[in-house]
């Protein structure tokens, strides 16, 4: 790609969404941004370097991440009141999403400082879709704080809530976090949708239970979104076992597999789903 471009951009801060995994995913809109910019701020040059290299964007790059983000700030304003357009682009995803980039647009409105969002790929939503839970009410929790007593809070905020839950979860805790999310939610329907926009890509569904007891000692591969259904939700949206050994199968589970996540959930024997689960792939 060549990083020419004929785009002359006024003087103010680009908030720019970059691929999350899929660097097809890059808007036409963010990457004349990324070309036309006098200057690029990153949550990590490296990172982003690598992937303005692909792009084939070659411009003066400067850190702005959790640490120094205020700082980064005052050097933004500075910037943008000379004139000059400044891009910022976080890890991957939307800045201010989970990533930096709150203090950027907090001290532009402060100041009286132009910005513009330039929005892009979305893990959160694009993990809600591929859930199959109801996406007409969401609520994005980001990653669940680390400190006990906020966590504590966020996790009985959520218990109350009614609508579609997302949350970011490393690997290494998914199975300790879907066993605490069972011990203070309940069972829920759920999903764990991991490697989004990658070559891997993949959506488990189930129950928090049943997804609980897969991911306990077998941590998943790659960036994990968990995705519960809200309070009530798992009643309104019962299946039957016929309807639910059908998803499974259809979603590419084994007859072995399906059988076993089935029994859990509609707390049948699993010879009892094993027979049902062979008799409907003959049908598929």
């Amino acid at each position: 790609m060549s990083a020419e471009t004929n785009v002359t951009l006024p003087a103010k801060l680009y908030l720019c969404a970059t691929p999350i995994g899929n660097m097809g995913d890059i808007t036409l809109r963010v990457l004349e941004t990324l070309k036309a910019a006098e200057v690029i701020f990153c949550e990590d040059t490296r990172n982003s370097g690598a992937m303005l290299s692909k792009l084939g964007i070659k411009k003066p790059l400067e850190s702005c991440h959790e640490h120094n983000e205020a700082a980064a700030a005052e050097r933004v304003m500075s910037l943008v009141r000379s004139g000059k357009p400044v891009a910022y682009v976080s890890d991957a995803g939307m800045p201010c999403i989970s990533d930096p980039g709150e203090r950027l647009v907090a001290a532009c409105i402060e100041n009286g400082i132009p910005f513009e969002v330039l929005p892009g790929a979305s893990a959160s939503l694009t993990a809600a879709i591929m859930s199959g839970l109801p996406t007409k009410r969401i609520f994005f929790a980001g990653f669940l704080p680390r400190e006990n007593r906020e966590r504590n809070e966020l996790l009985a905020e959520i218990k109350r809530v009614k609508a579609t839950v997302v949350l970011y979860e490393s690997p290494y805790r998914v199975g300790a976090t879907l066993k605490e999310l069972l011990r203070v939610l309940g069972d829920r329907r759920a999903a764990v949708v991991r490697e989004i926009t990658k070559l891997h890509e993949e959506a488990v569904r189930g129950t928090v239970a049943s997804l609980a007891e897969r991911y306990a000692e077998d941590d998943p591969k790659g960036e994990c979104v968990i995705v519960i259904s809200g309070e009530g939700e798992a009643e309104a949206q019962a299946e039957t076992l016929d309807e639910l050994l059908m998803r499974l199968l259809r979603d590419g589970m084994s007859v072995k597999d399906a059988a076993k996540q089935a029994a859990l959930i509609m707390d049948v024997s699993k010879s009892e789903a094993y027979a049902r689960a062979n008799e409907l792939r003959d049908g598929l």
